[in-house]
């Protein structure tokens, strides 16, 4: 998506961004290689975004290009502490028909043959009923094949027609999910108080990675349970992405077979330094 942030004196500065684009260019940085998988215009914006992702070192092979089409939009506003305010402009965006466009199938197949799929709940949102009913498929093909996938919850309610809706579809990600990557924020905003019970009923055979508030995360897999506090980042200036990149670094170090505790504390350093900076992506020479 084309991010617009406004800046302290109201101007607005443009760059890119997006959860699951975000998590992409941070596990490029960190070393993993990586293909983003979505559905772009044939307008200019979107010659733009390829030509930055590909700059990133984010392959972009499985990126669709749709006749009339544009990419989405979104504005991040702060406030003192650094905490952000999201306006989208999105629901006409190529994104949203990755799954329904004729020309898509053969990318849309070729998505299980990765070692790893990331897919997040803002994902779901945008695919809508007819999408995620091809997605759920290609994603339990994947592991039955021996391949991971990764849900992270990213819940917006707005996205979501009802929550009924979202429910049902989180539950069925977490079915298909071998690491899922859960803010309980999100949890008790889309499930109430047993949020947590729901996402924990699949312990028994996925990995889940628990966020909490104060930065505790507790990770627990068939009966093994990780718990990594947290250390506040100083000068927060923008919040937006510190969890898209805790996932790439968290992501990124369990690739390379590290353990839960290594790759909690990778996900806390990297999202301690995006958390200083304004936007999504930080400076390459800032990355810790």
């Amino acid at each position: 998506m084309i991010e617009l942030r406004e800046e302290a004196d109201g101007r607005l500065s443009r760059g890119f961004g997006g959860d699951t684009l975000n998590t992409a260019v941070y596990l490029a940085r960190l070393g993993t290689e990586v293909d983003y998988v979505t559905a772009l215009g044939d307008d200019s914006w979107s010659d733009e975004l390829i030509a930055a992702w590909k700059a990133e070192g984010v392959g972009t092979d499985k990126v669709l290009r749709l006749n009339g089409r544009l990419p989405g939009l979104y504005i991040i506003q702060t406030d003192p502490k650094g905490e952000r305010r999201f306006s989208y402009w999105r629901d006409t965006a190529a994104a949203r028909l990755l799954f329904e466009a004729p020309e898509g199938r053969s990318i849309v197949e070729a998505i299980a043959a990765y070692d790893l799929i990331y897919v997040s709940g803002i994902s779901l949102s945008l695919y809508g009923e007819h999408g995620r009913k091809r997605l759920f498929p290609v994603l339990r093909d994947a592991r039955a094949k021996g391949k991971r996938v990764a849900f992270d919850t990213n819940f917006r309610p707005r996205g979501w027609p009802d929550a009924d809706v979202a429910r049902m579809a989180f539950r069925q990600a977490f079915d298909c999910a071998d690491i899922v990557l859960a803010s309980t924020e999100d949890l008790d905003l889309l499930f109430g108080r047993k949020g947590i019970e729901e996402v924990l009923a699949f312990s028994d055979r996925a990995e889940i990675v628990l966020k909490y508030p104060d930065l505790t995360c507790r990770v627990l897999m068939r009966g093994d349970e990780t718990v990594v506090p947290g250390t506040p980042a100083e000068d927060v200036v923008d919040t937006t992405a510190a969890g898209d990149s805790f996932a790439a670094a968290y992501l990124n170090a369990r690739l390379r077979g590290e353990n839960p505790q290594e790759a909690a504390r990778a996900g806390h350093r990297l999202a301690g330094q995006v958390v200083r900076y304004r936007g999504a992506i930080i400076p390459r020479e800032a990355m810790p």
